[in-house]
């Protein structure tokens, strides 16, 4: 009799104990559906956006992340009021990060009159060379008196801008910018541009400054597994000086995005140069065609809009 009661014990005990278990999973999803809804929420917040503003013949990229607020270039002179308007239109309160490529007056130009003059920057970077350049100076003379932090960029430093994106540095390279440091002389500013790769996640874009053939040829042999992005800038606005055969070849972009001003007087964008990227079948925007043009992406996927028009 002992026999059989321990035996239906035994059974209650092990139906409870397999009750009990089939039940724990489901109280385990509750929390894991949770979790999941937290990361999509998290991953939706620290959304990426790249807007190219439409400043005309000269270079203004906005890059925001979940964290900071980027500007790289300032546009030219004579269009500062085009990019005041676009900073205005885009919300911008604060610049945490300015990056200069290079000291040439469309890219430069609306550094004092507008970005030092209507926001406070958190720090600057630019490519370490002097210039004889009243922009230039100008600019140099204002950080040093509001004590911001400058730094001289060069190949293969990664900056931070937040939100899990980062900058990679592809040129200059370190010994053209300790070289070209000590003296005004002998510079090949568009050589010397900033170019970096900006990362998030599964999404890329390629920044060139104005950077030419020479330059693209010292980063496709120093870094052409690093080049390979989703998106590029053109070089240069455009021109037959950039955007190489090895370079794009390197890049493999699935579309380009061009800054420059109708009608300007350097026929921007070359038609050698689009011919190159047509024969790539990429997607073409230009802010002379399209104005203003916003990049978003999610770290998976991007899309791009345009203010008008669609990509050629």
């Amino acid at each position: 009799m002992r026999n059989k009661l321990g035996m239906i014990l035994g059974l209650v005990l092990l139906i409870t104990s397999l009750l009990t278990g089939c039940g724990a999973p489901n109280a385990a999803n509750q929390p894991a559906a949770q979790n999941e809804e937290k990361a999509a929420s998290v991953d939706k917040n620290n959304e990426l956006t790249v807007t190219m503003l439409n400043v005309g013949q000269g270079d203004a990229i906005l890059i925001k992340t979940a964290e900071q607020t980027v500007l790289i270039d300032t546009s030219d002179l004579d269009e500062q009021e085009k990019l005041r308007a676009e900073l205005e239109k885009a919300k911008v309160k604060r610049i945490d990060k300015l990056i200069l490529t290079h000291p040439h007056a469309d890219h430069i130009g609306g550094v004092e009159g507008v970005v030092l003059k209507d926001y406070e920057v958190g720090e600057v970077y630019d490519n370490g060379m002097p210039s004889k350049s009243k922009i230039y100076l100008r600019y140099m003379k204002i950080i040093k008196q509001r004590n911001i932090p400058r730094h001289a960029l060069t190949a293969g430093e990664v900056l931070n801008f937040g939100g899990g994106v980062s900058f990679k540095v592809l040129s200059p390279p370190k010994e053209v910018v300790e070289k070209g440091s000590k003296s005004t002389d002998n510079h090949d500013p568009n050589n010397e541009s900033v170019v970096g790769k900006l990362i998030f996640g599964n999404f890329s874009m390629m920044f060139t400054g104005d950077a030419e053939q020479q330059a693209e040829k010292v980063m496709v042999d120093n870094f052409a597994g690093d080049l390979r992005s989703t998106l590029l800038k053109a070089g240069h606005h455009g021109s037959k000086t950039s955007s190489s055969a090895a370079f794009l070849r390197a890049v493999q972009p699935e579309g380009v995005l061009i800054s420059c001003g109708a009608g300007n007087d350097y026929g921007h964008p070359h038609k050698q140069t689009m011919k190159k990227y047509q024969s790539l079948k990429l997607k073409i925007y230009e802010t002379d065609l399209n104005g203003t043009i916003v990049v978003t992406s999610d770290g998976k996927s991007y899309k791009i809009k345009p203010e008008r028009g669609d990509a050629q």
